[in-house]
């Protein structure tokens, strides 16, 4: 059986934690809810987060901490995106904010794109190329 791993999980004082028969009766920690807060280790959001601000800083100090800002170069800062258009069509297109650039599409070649693409400048004049034929 799986419970809930919030730390002050049998503090809370609801009916559904109350264990045991009269004269013994109790609050006990929860089993895990299948609402997936944490991946399903917690039953609720105040669970949860009392676990995160118990336990942030070591995991913090055990993974590391980020130190220096991390950066998307222009290059690599390529998305697919996608307008609602008007009489239901949508108008897609892969798009880059850093350079200012928005390049129409088809919604085949949208869908042929996964959100794992990672859309290098090759790959995109590659697209334009496919595009102007």
């Amino acid at each position: 059986m799986k419970y809930c791993q919030g730390t002050k999980c049998h503090e809370y004082r609801t009916k559904d934690r109350i264990r045991g028969t009269k004269g013994s009766k109790s609050y006990q920690t929860r089993r895990r809810s299948s609402f997936y807060y944490g991946n399903s280790n917690f039953c609720s959001q105040n669970c949860m987060y009392d676990w995160i601000n118990e336990n942030i800083e070591n995991a913090l100090n055990h993974f590391g901490r980020t130190t220096e800002p991390k950066k998307v170069m222009c290059d690599q800062a390529w998305y697919k995106d996608y307008n609602w258009g008007s009489n239901g069509n949508h108008d897609h297109y892969i798009a880059n904010d850093l350079l200012g650039q928005r390049i129409p599409i088809t919604e085949q070649q949208y869908n042929n794109l996964t959100e794992r693409d990672h859309l290098s400048s090759d790959n995109i004049n590659a697209l334009v190329k496919q595009i102007q034929k």
